[in-house]
């Protein structure tokens, strides 16, 4: 399959709509913030390295959520109110990378979170345009995910859990963050079952990249990210928007 290679020192990206139909673009390049929100500014994201270089793509279709219509299924709103895990924002994000390092996942041998690509990650963090949502029990760092955020759009990156249902709470608990805050998208990536059940959809890519270019040109939050909607009980008869949080069809408070 054809693909493009970056030009040393330059910026610049081909245009997404070359990708393949696997979503493989480009190789080369590095980590450094200047790129990688280049990148995810035009929909391209690297998803692996080959031979210690960044292998970029901009899949289509591309799987969308848009937090406002987050589906919660009815299970996860009783384990939200039961309040196993505490959610906190931008507290461990290195730790947060690590373990979204370490798991095992189907058809993929090593992890493309690379001490390079962690490097650049920090970098944004420290920027205030990478964060990292966690769940806690107690002092004990559980579960999370974490993504970069320009404008009003979020690219969730990874995400782990060594707890049931940890990284699920996390999820669902910064989605009606980034709601309340009126953050119209998030890049989910690519298309699984899993994200389905949230609401997330698969947009063609033209679609996408449309909405996209909109979005992430609004102002959004810059720096260190909190949970300021306070703590959420899980009743999806408190979500604030029309249509979202719908819990297996129903949006009573039981």
């Amino acid at each position: 399959m054809p693909f493009y290679r970056l030009v040393p020192g330059s910026l610049d990206f081909p245009s997404p709509h070359l990708a393949g139909p696997d979503g493989l673009l480009a190789i080369g390049g590095d980590f450094r913030p200047e790129r990688m929100i280049a990148a995810y500014s035009q929909g391209i994201f690297p998803w692996m390295v080959y031979s210690g270089e960044p292998v970029w793509f901009s899949p289509d279709p591309r799987m969308v959520l848009e937090p406002k219509k987050l589906h919660m299924p009815r299970s996860l709103a009783k384990l939200v109110r039961r309040g196993d895990y505490q959610v906190r924002v931008d507290t461990a994000f290195a730790d947060v990378m690590k373990q979204c390092s370490l798991v095992k996942r189907p058809g993929q041998r090593g992890s493309w979170i690379t001490r390079r690509y962690m490097e650049g990650l920090n970098e944004l963090h420290a920027a205030g345009m990478a964060h990292s949502i966690e769940a806690w029990q107690g002092d004990e760092l559980v579960g999370g995910l974490y993504g970069l955020a320009i404008g009003q759009v979020f690219f969730g990156e990874s995400m782990f859990a060594l707890r049931p249902d940890a990284s699920k709470v996390a999820f669902v608990t910064f989605m009606r963050e980034l709601a309340l805050h009126g953050v119209e998208l998030v890049d989910c990536q690519q298309e699984t079952d899993h994200l389905k059940r949230f609401g997330a959809e698969p947009w063609p890519r033209a679609r996408f990249l449309a909405a996209l270019a909109t979005a992430v040109v609004k102002p959004g939050r810059v720096g260190r990210w909190a949970i300021e909607g306070g703590p959420w009980d899980g009743h999806v008869a408190g979500w604030p928007f029309e249509g979202g949080a719908n819990a297996d069809g129903d949006t009573s408070s039981e």
